[in-house]
């Protein structure tokens, strides 16, 4: 008894059904270059650069809160994690925020830089802010949560930021 396998065929609407497909010797070559397929999935990667940026807006404005004005933190510096001046502390907040914010956008454009630099950028922003917990918690506490996420969307779903550039 024979098995019968049924084969359809689709065309795109605007491709000449009468084309000839490439040749084999072409083909892995044009698939190394093809970006891969947009998922449902793909969305977790744009989210993830947008948390990013967000996360480095949200790190610029305490940065700024603590060079202008020191009063607003609950604690003194000698409570923090690690004694340091609110100015100092401040200025960190400032060029970590902007890194977090340039990268996001590198994310978006589907940059592989990007999505390692934010990885890591996203760890190291975490445990930064862990440092800052006593002085203002409940930023400290959504930074880190949003940290985690980015964390989760790059690493998981990360290689299919390259369906963005095309």
């Amino acid at each position: 008894m024979g098995t019968e396998r049924l084969i359809t065929v689709t065309t795109h609407p605007n491709t000449d059904p009468t084309e000839t497909a490439p040749s084999d010797a072409a083909s892995p070559a044009r698939a190394a270059q093809a970006p891969p397929e947009m998922t449902k999935w793909v969305g977790w990667v744009l989210f993830g650069g947008l948390l990013l940026s967000l996360s480095g807006m949200v790190n610029v404005i305490e940065g700024l809160v603590a060079v202008f004005n020191e009063s607003y933190y609950l604690v003194t510096p000698s409570g923090l994690a690690l004694e340091v001046d609110y100015a100092v502390w401040g200025w960190i907040l400032i060029l970590f925020g902007l890194v977090l914010t340039v990268t996001g956008w590198g994310v978006m454009a589907g940059r592989t830089w990007a999505l390692v630099v934010g990885v890591a950028a996203a760890g190291l922003n975490a445990v930064v802010n862990l440092a800052f917990l006593a002085a203002y918690p409940v930023w400290t506490t959504l930074l880190v949560a949003l940290d985690v996420i980015v964390i989760y969307a790059l690493v998981v779903h990360g290689r299919e930021a390259r369906a963005f550039r095309s």
